[in-house]
């Protein structure tokens, strides 16, 4: 019997791994390591768990910055107060994710500019489709906005730890 991996069986173990821990690492920087804010709507928690997902999207690429930031977070929500927020939460960072990792590989430029306008796409997506679920979950088209301060907080916050450290993360992860 032969106990060597063939390199395909390898790399989808590693890709599993890579997934699993980018999942729990979304998962518990989204419930365990937030503020709650005391202002207007739903906007009241900021939390880390985009910081986990851009890592993931910058340096693995899109696929594993959609599932951790789809399945990270809707878990997180599933498990919280907030499980109504679960298939939008899936949808929206899953898209997060996504793009920022298309960005990251398909993006020609200086890697910290190509990182911040990821960063700042995410932000897009994250602030008009929460805004929308809002919309749907509570009838109301105003009280949404109060939701968008945190929201840009969250995903300014986790760009200026990530964008610094995700090219040293990537080449890391190169030699591994």
């Amino acid at each position: 019997m032969n106990s060597t991996y063939l390199p395909t069986e390898k790399a989808k173990t590693r890709a599993l791994v890579i997934n699993a821990l980018f999942i729990a690492l979304t998962l518990v920087a989204t419930m365990f390591i937030n503020i709650k804010l005391p202002i207007m709507g739903n906007g009241g928690l900021i939390h880390l768990g985009n910081v986990p997902l851009f890592i993931a999207a910058f340096v693995y690429g899109k696929k594993t910055g959609a599932i951790a930031g789809a399945l990270g977070m809707c878990f997180a929500d599933l498990i919280s107060p907030w499980a109504a927020w679960a298939p939008f939460t899936f949808i929206i960072v899953g898209a997060m994710g996504f793009l920022a990792g298309l960005i990251s590989e398909k993006v020609p430029g200086k890697r910290e500019l190509v990182y911040t306008l990821a960063v700042a796409v995410a932000l897009i997506i994250k602030i008009v489709g929460y805004y929308f679920a809002e919309v749907i979950l509570y009838g109301n088209w105003i009280q949404p906005i109060g939701s968008i301060p945190g929201n840009v907080m969250q995903v300014v916050i986790a760009g200026i730890i990530v964008v610094p450290l995700a090219g040293r993360l990537k080449k890391r992860a190169g030699q591994i």
